[in-house]
C-alpha cells in the first residue's frame, strides 16, 4: 500500500509523462498544421474525405475554384481494433479557412454512413446549407437533436424534380432505389460538364413509390455526354441482379402465413422498406405488432408522420396492449440482428429482456444480412435463441432480405444506359472499386478514364484544349487521418491511444508505486507493485519478486536525483522492467511506475 505521509501538502505525485498534444489528438500535427491550397483557376476538384478505402464515412468534396459542393458526411462504425471507440468520422482540415466558399452539403439518404459525421463537425463548418429529402432531413435533425441541439441547422428539403444554384455549380436529383426511401443520386452540373454521384444505390424499379428507381430518367443520361460517373461500389464483387423487395415481400409472406406461434422479426433499424413490408403482411394475416427498440421505434415514428411508413390503426400496439394477445396474434418486430450485446433481440435471448422471453414455437426471423466482422456474434445470438427453443430462419436458408447495393449485373446496366466518360467507383474498400472499375473499362470506358483514388487522393479536371476535359488523379493528397468519437470526446482519441488500449486488452499493465525520500531520493521501503490482466500474482509470487528486485535496482544504479529529473527514473524502472517481464513471460504489458516524494 502507498504511505500517507504526514504532511499532504509535502506530497509531490510523479506519474508517468503525459503524451504530446500530438499524439493525444486524433489528427495529427501534420494535419493541424496544414494549410489548403488556393483552388486553381478553371479546374474542378474532387477530393475523398473517406469512402474509398471501407465501407462508410462517406464524404467527397467538389470544388471548382471558390464553389464547394459536398455531397455525405458519413461515420464508420469502429472496428475490432478500435477497443471503445464508437464510430469515426471525416477529417475536414482540408476545409478549414475555406468555410465561407462550402454552399452546401448534399446527402443522398439517411443512413448514418452518409450523415453520421454531420452534427460533430457542422459547427467547424460554419454551418452551411444541408439539402436532402424530407425523410432525410428528419433523420438528420433527429440525430442533430441527440448529439448537438445548440445548432440550428439550415436545412433545404428537395424532390427529385428540384434544381439548386449553388455559385458556379448546379445541382439536380435523381430518384434511385436503396434500403431506405427516399434516396438521391446528384447530378452536379459544372463549368467543365456534368456529374453523376448515386449515393447508395440499386435497380428496383418495382419499389415503393418513393423508393423507385427512375429508369426512364436513367435512359437520358446517355444524350447528356456525362464527363463522370461516380458510383456505388459496395457489392461490385458479386454476380447476378439484387432481388427486388416485391421479390422479398413475396417470401416473406409464407413465414407470416404459416407461423402458430408468436413471430420475432429482426430488422436494421433504418430499414424502413422492411419495417413497412412487416406491417403490411401482419394486417394481412391478422397479427398486431411491437415494436421494440429505441432507433427502430424513432425511424418508424418520423416515417409515419412523413407517409412512408403507413399502417391501419390498432396494428401498432404497446406492451400493455400485446401482453393480452395470444402469441398467434402477436409480431415482435426489434433490433439486433447483429448480435449486438445490449440490443433487443441479444438481451430476449439472455433473458435480460424486462418482459420478453423466448417461448416455444417462437419463430425469429432475421431480415437483414450480416455485416462483415460480426459473424461470430451473429452465430451465438442464434445459438442461444435455440437454447431457448426458438426456431431460426435467416437469409441464408431464404431470399428473405435484399441489400440496398447494386450487384454486378445491375451495376453493368447503370453504366451502359449512362454512357459516362470518367468512372470513379466509390463506397467500398480498394478491392470492391478495383472490380467495380473492370466492370467500368467492359462496358466501354476507355482504361485511362476509370480513375480510382485513395482517401485524401485529388482528383482534378482541366480544360485540355478543343473542347476536352482531361483528369486525372494527382499525387496531392490532404489529410484524411480518423477522427475517432468515444462517449462525449470528439478528436481526443488518437491512434497511440488505441494502441495503448489494444496492450491493455492484450497483455495487461504493471503499475509500480515508489516511495523516495524528497531530499536523498533513495528507496523508503519496497516498492508496492500491482497488476491487472498481466499474471495471477498468487500463483506467480517468484515473477513478482523478481520485478521488486529489478525496480530497486534500478532506483540503486540512478545517481542522485534532483526534483527536476523524476522522469528519467521512470523511464529507466519502465526500461528494465520491461525486458524482465518479457523474458520471463514472453509479454509485453504496459508499465506505468509512479514516484512519489515525500
Amino acid at each position: 500500500m502507498t504511505p500517507t505521509p504526514n504532511k499532504p501538502k509535502q506530497r509531490k505525485f510523479f506519474r508517468p509523462e503525459p503524451k504530446p498534444a500530438r499524439e493525444r489528438h486524433a489528427v495529427s500535427e501534420e494535419a493541424k498544421q496544414y494549410h489548403s491550397p488556393v483552388a486553381p483557376k478553371g479546374k474542378l476538384r474532387i477530393i475523398p474525405l473517406g469512402g474509398m478505402e471501407e465501407v462508410g464515412r462517406n464524404c467527397i468534396i467538389f470544388e471548382y475554384e471558390n464553389d464547394i459542393v459536398i455531397v455525405d458526411m458519413g461515420l464508420q462504425f469502429a472496428d475490432e481494433d478500435m477497443p471503445g471507440v464508437d464510430y469515426s468520422i471525416p477529417n475536414i482540415s482540408y476545409l478549414r479557412g475555406k468555410e465561407k466558399n462550402i454552399r452546401a452539403i448534399i446527402i443522398t439518404h439517411g443512413h448514418y454512413d452518409h450523415i453520421g459525421g454531420i452534427p460533430h463537425l457542422i459547427d467547424k463548418l460554419g454551418n452551411p446549407p444541408i439539402i436532402g429529402t424530407d425523410l432525410t432531413l428528419a433523420m438528420i435533425a433527429k440525430k442533430q437533436e441527440d448529439i448537438n441541439p445548440r445548432t440550428k441547422l439550415r436545412m433545404h428539403k428537395v424532390t427529385t424534380r428540384d434544381t439548386v444554384k449553388l455559385g458556379n455549380l448546379k445541382a439536380k436529383f435523381l430518384g434511385l432505389s436503396h434500403n431506405i426511401p427516399a434516396s438521391l443520386g446528384v447530378i452536379l452540373e459544372t463549368p467543365l460538364g456534368t456529374i453523376l454521384h448515386t449515393g447508395d444505390f440499386k435497380v428496383d424499379p418495382d419499389a415503393e413509390d418513393k423508393n423507385r428507381t427512375e429508369i426512364e430518367r436513367i435512359k437520358e443520361f446517355r444524350k447528356l455526354n456525362l464527363l463522370l460517373l461516380l458510383s456505388d461500389s459496395t457489392n461490385a464483387s458479386r454476380s447476378g441482379k439484387m432481388p427486388t423487395e416485391r421479390e422479398i415481400e413475396q417470401n416473406l409472406e409464407p413465414l407470416f402465413r404459416d407461423a402458430k406461434g408468436r413471430m420475432i422479426v429482426a430488422i436494421f433499424s433504418s430499414l424502413l422498406s422492411r419495417a413497412q413490408q412487416v406491417i403490411r403482411l401482419g394486417e394481412k394475416y391478422n397479427r398486431k405488432i411491437l415494436i421494440e427498440g429505441y432507433s427502430l421505434k424513432t425511424n418508424i415514428e418520423i416515417g409515419k408522420q412523413l407517409g412512408y411508413i403507413k399502417a391501419n390503426k390498432g396494428t401498432l400496439v404497446s406492451w400493455e396492449e400485446a401482453k393480452n394477445l395470444p402469441n398467434e396474434r402477436l409480431i415482435v418486430m426489434c433490433t439486433g440482428a447483429q448480435g449486438e450485446d445490449r440490443a433487443v433481440l441479444m438481451r430476449i435471448a439472455n433473458r435480460e429482456h424486462k418482459y420478453l422471453k423466448i417461448e416455444k414455437n417462437d419463430l425469429v426471423v432475421f431480415s437483414s444480412s450480416v455485416v462483415p466482422g460480426n459473424e461470430r456474434s451473429v452465430q451465438r445470438l442464434k445459438d442461444g435463441l435455440y437454447r431457448e427453443g426458438a426456431e431460426v430462419v435467416d437469409s441464408q436458408m431464404m431470399d428473405i432480405h435484399a441489400s440496398g447495393h447494386a450487384k454486378s449485373d445491375d451495376l453493368r446496366w447503370f453504366i451502359r444506359q449512362i454512357h459516362p466518360r470518367f468512372f470513379v467507383p466509390v463506397e467500398g474498400n480498394h478491392s470492391f472499386l478495383k472490380m467495380h472499375g473492370k466492370l467500368a473499362m467492359q462496358e466501354g470506358v476507355a482504361p485511362e478514364n476509370v480513375l480510382i483514388p485513395d482517401n485524401g487522393q485529388v482528383i482534378e479536371f482541366s480544360n485540355g484544349g478543343g473542347g476536352q476535359v482531361v483528369g486525372r488523379v494527382t499525387n496531392e493528397h490532404v489529410p484524411v487521418d480518423h477522427v475517432f468519437v468515444d462517449g462525449l470526446g470528439v478528436g481526443d482519441i488518437s491512434h497511440i491511444v488505441l494502441r495503448d488500449r489494444q496492450t491493455l486488452a492484450g497483455d495487461g499493465m504493471v503499475v509500480v508505486i515508489a516511495t523516495v525520500d524528497q531530499k536523498t531520493g533513495r528507496l523508503l521501503g519496497n516498492p508496492d507493485i500491482i497488476t491487472r490482466g498481466f499474471i495471477s500474482v498468487k500463483t506467480n509470487a517468484h515473477i513478482m519478486d523478481e520485478l521488486v528486485r529489478t525496480v530497486k535496482k534500478s532506483m540503486e544504479d540512478h545517481e542522485p536525483r534532483t526534483a527536476a529529473d523524476p522522469a528519467d527514473l521512470q523511464n529507466k524502472i519502465r526500461t528494465n522492467l520491461e525486458r524482465v517481464i518479457f523474458t520471463k513471460t514472453q509479454r509485453q504489458p504496459m508499465v506505468l511506475p509512479v514516484i512519489i516524494e515525500v
